[in-house]
């Protein structure tokens, strides 16, 4: 561990960056920091400690078992900070984040607008939302493969341009 990166992207040693929060011996300063090290555990599987900074009021909502699976099986490709803001009573807080996985061959980008609070102590993970997303709209109209070709040869699209 000592000379392996921190999985969560800040180019630091993971011993002097998430390590020490799994582990137990220094809690995170932020909600930032927790979210970090929360990815860091489901890269490392340390599903005990993913667990052990959910808020109680909703660990209910998380099951051992899919989480321990879907840690273990993804091959996990990096960590994305977009923004974080602090509520203004200073003990809630927001992280917004893209974690890019490849399952089954797939790769993925999990964006994420996660909530946390304040305990006596520490920063507990709430809840979270999938980010929201601009629709995309065409600024042509969509040609069809039985539409003439936009190119004027009078062929239709898909014997013309579209086999190019």
């Amino acid at each position: 561990m000592a000379g392996m990166d921190c999985p969560c992207g800040t180019g630091k040693k993971l011993a002097q960056c998430c390590g020490p929060f799994i582990q137990g011996k220094k809690l995170p300063e932020t909600p930032e920091l927790l979210m970090r090290a929360r990815y860091t555990a489901y890269v490392n599987a340390e599903i005990d400690y993913i667990l052990g900074t959910q808020d109680p009021k909703t660990s209910g909502d998380v099951d051992r078992e899919s989480t321990e699976s879907w840690s273990k099986k993804s091959e996990w490709l990096g960590f994305e900070l977009i923004d974080t803001a602090m509520g203004e009573d200073g003990e809630t807080g927001t992280v917004d984040f893209i974690a890019r996985y490849r399952l089954k061959g797939e790769e993925y980008a999990h964006h994420e607008q996660a909530s946390f609070r304040r305990d006596e102590t520490r920063w507990l993970f709430v809840d979270s939302k999938m980010a929201d997303h601009e629709t995309f709209k065409r600024a042509e109209k969509k040609v069809g493969r039985n539409d003439p070709c936009p190119c004027g040869s009078g062929k239709k699209y898909k014997k013309c341009c579209a086999v190019a």
